[in-house]
């Protein structure tokens, strides 16, 4: 079984992480790294994060079912798991069928499908999570796996997900900062990233299930919108937004910084927020 610790990690891209930086993210007391970008089956990447540092748990966000084969992803998380037992946790998800093409016209029979695959391969429950946003997914991540780990949706929807997944189920929430007390400056740093989601249903689905209207969610995408997936101030604001996703019902925040330089962005966090491993 996988525990993730504390309540605050980190989420990049799984090229982003060097074994220098995700010591040092642990030194300042993170209690996860969040690999984005679709790792391949071979979770390389995540198996060098672990040999790098002591206590850290480190998870996808996510392995992309169309991509990586189950069978393959199964093989390479029992080598995992048993070098660094209840260290890993096997996040997966349906990715985008703008992106994954008509294989992907029927993602939750998909989804279906691969975790029937993984439960023949012993992968056990409560070491993956699934990417989840509507109710349909959040039901069978509660059902099927440890947990959700929702992406660019704020604390309104980790409520409506904490609501849908119970008390016992694991909820991370991935939250985009910019430190920056300059509005204008932090969100044109946003809109770097942004509007590249504006563009994918999924996303834009469960934004308007929100509140937000066609003219938020056109590219570059409205201050509003921006406000709300990509939290910017000083660090006691931004602490402030990330603790929301708490209060509302989340038991971890992978903390995904926009700042150019991630790692001063996240010494500066490290200052302000109640690190607890």
């Amino acid at each position: 079984m996988t525990k993730v610790a504390g309540t605050y990690g980190v989420w990049r891209g799984y090229k982003g992480f060097t074994p220098q930086a995700a010591r040092e993210i642990e030194e300042l007391g993170f209690g996860a790294l969040w690999l984005g970008g679709s790792p391949p089956a071979d979770l390389a990447a995540a198996e060098s994060l672990l040999e790098s540092t002591e206590s850290l748990v480190v998870g996808t966000s996510i392995v992309n079912i169309w991509t990586a084969r189950a069978d393959a992803v199964a093989e390479s998380f029992h080598r995992i798991d048993q070098r660094f037992p209840g260290r890993f946790l096997l996040g997966i998800g349906a990715g985008h069928r703008e992106a994954n093409g008509a294989d992907a016209i029927k993602p939750y029979d998909a989804l279906v499908s691969y975790l029937d695959d993984l439960d023949a391969a012993g992968v056990p429950k409560n070491s993956r999570a699934l990417a989840a946003l509507g109710p349909r997914v959040l039901e069978l991540a509660r059902d099927r796996t440890a947990g959700a780990l929702p992406y660019l949706a704020p604390p309104q929807h980790t409520g409506l997900a904490h609501e849908i997944v119970g008390a016992d189920a694991l909820l991370v929430a991935e939250q985009k900062v910019v430190l920056d007390g300059d509005p204008d400056r932090a969100r044109a740093v946003a809109r770097q990233m942004v509007p590249m989601y504006l563009g994918l249903v999924n996303y834009v689905s469960n934004l308007r299930r929100l509140g937000f209207t066609d003219e938020d969610l056109t590219a570059p995408g409205s201050d509003r919108l921006i406000d709300a997936l990509a939290l910017h101030g000083e660090p006691d604001e931004v602490a402030a937004g990330l603790a929301a996703h708490l209060d509302a019902g989340a038991g971890h925040v992978a903390i995904q910084v926009l700042n150019e330089d991630y790692l001063a962005g996240l010494r500066i966090l490290a200052a302000a927020l109640p690190l607890t491993r």
